[in-house]
């Protein structure tokens, strides 16, 4: 397993294959629907004028996020009355809901990688060789597990969005996962969909 320190470079991005199983370490940020869809519309496509601490929110993210990692990941998180923050559950969301977004936060903040599970599509692939960006596949199912994983909360952004959908600032350590779309165009979850896909032509071929 390699192991990968975060923030990644595009050297570390570009030499990482399919296949390869990588341990994590560093500081990454949580982030599913509600925070890229935010991302888009208030600074990407600009469809919605920033209000509240919007400004000063995206300007303490942008540097995490450059040459990051965005988690899909709705944690459960102990200590939110005493602000004594500590990850109890962390386990990884489906990544493809946030495929209309995902490929244009890549380049828009420089983002190097992206932990999901369940795969993701051509735009998001797009973005990686683009970029030189990756797609990690964490482990379904092993949230306490993968939790461990997490040595402190830095801080938490737009708490206000609810606790699975905030961006919790996390350090981890050995995070385990594998890359299953990588920056020159590899996407294993494109090959076992046409896979299944000719699999499937054949058995309703069959009288």
């Amino acid at each position: 397993m390699n192991s990968v320190s975060l923030p990644l470079t595009e050297q570390v991005v570009r030499s990482l294959k399919v296949g390869d199983p990588v341990a994590l370490n560093g500081v990454m940020v949580t982030g599913r629907d509600t925070v890229h869809k935010w991302l888009v519309d208030t600074f990407i496509k600009k469809v919605r004028q920033p209000q509240g601490d919007d400004l000063e929110v995206f300007e303490a993210i942008k540097p995490i996020l450059n040459d990051g990692v965005i988690y899909h990941c709705g944690p459960v998180v102990a200590g939110l009355d005493t602000r004594d923050y500590r990850f109890v559950a962390a386990g990884p969301t489906t990544s493809i809901r946030e495929e209309p977004y995902q490929g244009d936060v890549m380049r828009h903040l420089a983002v190097r990688g992206v932990i999901g599970k369940g795969g993701m599509g051509p735009k998001t692939l797009a973005a990686c060789q683009e970029v030189g960006g990756v797609y990690l596949h964490a482990i379904g199912g092993a949230a306490s597990l993968i939790a461990q994983t997490v040595t402190r909360v830095l801080g938490v952004y737009k708490l206000d969005f609810g606790v699975p959908e905030a961006m919790w600032v996390i350090e981890v350590k050995d995070f385990p996962a594998v890359v299953t779309m990588d920056a020159h165009g590899g996407s294993l979850h494109a090959v076992i969909e046409q896979k299944s896909k000719a699999v499937l032509d054949e058995l309703l071929a069959i009288p």
